[in-house]
């Protein structure tokens, strides 16, 4: 394609926008993308957004194609490549080429730290300093950069690089980054550390394209630190904003992908080669996340969108049948209802109506174990039979994330080196990694429950829900009569020897169908109460 990259018609020019529910972050990006079709005459240049607003990016591509593209440029409006670049954007572009076919799609790398963006970085240091009335030396001031932060550790390296370069390039005497969300520190944990340091100002930089809700977040942590350190400088810079430099990035990214030379950062990607911490993602398949917020904001009502996007559990026709066999199977009025999902589906896992007589549930355990699904999200699990066992579509439609890190290369070495299960050391890992939101459900290994156990009564370590169900023989009964005596955690165990993994992930599977119910009800309970009002 390089022989037609210099013809302006040659190609069309689709900037994909995350998109935000805060009018100012709309009205920027699109005030840039007039920016970038006027540096670009004759080319056809379109927008689209990922998540809550509209259009979206494929209606994006079909303005772009509807005016006579034949091949098109799909960019990133994304500073970094982290999940919506590595996997959200480039699915909607394969769905897209799927239904294109006689088109030819091109997808452009993320900004990442081009030049003109560290310049752009610098106008914005320069005219914070302006604000102030005092000349204070930059070695006298540290710099605090802001990231979004993401789950992606090569993105939000990239933003510590982007600090190291800004503290070399300006000469600040020190530099502090933190992020809005998802990463740590948080912007206020950041800001309050920040003012330890002894500097006599502190600059703070948001690295955001665009205003928002996130900016505006910063901004007034900048305002409270001021508040609360009056003998302390703090500076608001601008973020970057509506510039030709950030236009002419998007132009770069846009030939770079027609020519077939987009640099993405794949050599530390962590779904390429195993980085430390992450290995359970290498080859994950690419799957877009964004599904149930693309355009939400154009459609009518978000009930409307409930009844489309959150669908009610509907088993199968076999499993339906059997449920009712199982109900009418003995009497069920002895437990209370709130168990009755799990109990049940205990009995269909395991072919046995007795199996239910021996399950402990420790008091409100199944609400606490709804309120994680629904709040935390997170679900980890001894070995990836429990996994596995997770009904991929409840996971998928409730958006909760799995883990299972026996199989870890750190988890080995944890193993060999305190002298423990691999099990034990994945869940240590677990209560390192994700501290307490999480759901731990174990089908496998006493060890694991023996771990779990130590680590609340000595550490203090508070899982929303422990469920612990292995089966065997060794140490098996008296793991689980332990967790049954470890009274900080809610917890579902049984007695004695029977268990398994299908047992674990049957309960986290009775907690996510229970969930959408609860939703479900909530949003039709509002639905009648905004109806009679």
């Amino acid at each position: 394609m390089a022989g037609v990259v210099d013809d302006k018609a040659s190609y069309g020019i689709v900037i994909a926008g995350h998109g935000s529910r805060d009018a100012d972050a709309v009205r920027e990006f699109e005030a840039l993308v007039d920016i970038v079709r006027a540096r670009a005459p004759g080319r056809v240049v379109t927008h689209g957004y990922l998540e809550f607003s509209s259009p979206t990016i494929s209606e994006a591509v079909d303005a772009n194609l509807a005016a006579g593209s034949r091949q098109v440029a799909v960019v990133p409006g994304v500073l970094l490549a982290a999940r919506h670049a590595k996997n959200d954007m480039p699915a909607e572009v394969l769905e897209l080429a799927r239904r294109h076919p006689e088109i030819d799609f091109h997808f452009g790398a993320a900004m990442n730290l081009h030049p003109q963006l560290l310049q752009l970085a610098q106008e914005r240091i320069l005219a914070a300093e302006a604000q102030s009335a005092q000349t204070i030396r930059r070695d006298d001031t540290c710099l605090v950069l802001v990231g979004r932060g993401t789950t992606d550790p090569d993105a939000n390296g990239e933003v510590s690089k982007l600090a190291r370069m800004l503290e070399e390039g300006m000469g600040f005497g020190g530099v502090y980054v933190c992020y809005s969300g998802t990463a740590k520190p948080l912007v206020a944990d950041g800001l309050r550390a920040a003012a330890l340091l002894g500097f006599a100002r502190v600059v703070v930089l948001p690295f955001f394209l665009f205003d928002g809700v996130l900016v505006k977040r910063i901004y007034a942590a900048a305002d409270d630190l001021q508040q609360r350190e009056p003998g302390l400088e703090v500076l608001k810079a601008g973020y970057l904003g509506v510039h030709r430099h950030v236009a002419d990035v998007l132009l770069e990214r846009a030939r770079e992908a027609v020519e077939g030379r987009a640099a993405m950062n794949c050599s530390l990607c962590k779904y390429r080669v195993q980085i430390v911490g992450f290995e359970e993602q290498i080859g994950e398949p690419q799957r877009a996340h964004h599904l149930q917020v693309r355009g939400l904001l154009n459609r009518e009502t978000l009930a409307a969108e409930a009844k489309v996007d959150f669908p009610p559990y509907v088993p199968h026709p076999i499993e339906k049948e059997s449920f009712e066999i199982i109900a009418a199977g003995r009497d069920w009025s002895v437990f209370p209802p709130a168990h009755l999902t799990a109990l049940q589906r205990l009995v269909h896992t395991s072919g046995d109506f007795d199996a239910v007589d021996d399950i402990y549930f420790s008091s409100g355990a199944i609400e606490a174990g709804i309120r994680a699904i629904l709040r935390c999200k997170r679900v980890v699990t001894d070995v990836t039979m429990v996994q596995t066992g997770l009904k991929r579509a409840l996971v998928e439609q409730l958006g909760v994330e799995t883990w299972c890190g026996v199989h870890d290369r750190e988890t080995h070495l944890l193993a060999q080196a305190q002298g423990i299960t691999r099990s034990a050391a994945g869940v240590r890992r677990a209560w390192e990694k994700f501290g307490n939101d999480i759901i731990l459900a174990i089908g496998d290994a006493p060890t694991a429950i023996v771990e779990t156990t130590r680590l609340i009564r000595e550490h203090g370590w508070r899982p929303q829900l422990v469920i612990g169900l292995p089966v065997g023989f060794v140490g098996t009964r008296e793991s689980k009569d332990e967790l049954r005596r470890c009274l900080q955690v809610p917890r579902i165990t049984n007695s004695g020897t029977r268990g398994g993994s299908p047992w674990a992930a049957t309960v986290v599977n009775a907690l996510m169908i229970d969930a959408i119910g609860q939703v479900i009800a909530a949003q039709a309970a509002e639905l009648k109460t905004d109806a009679g009002a």
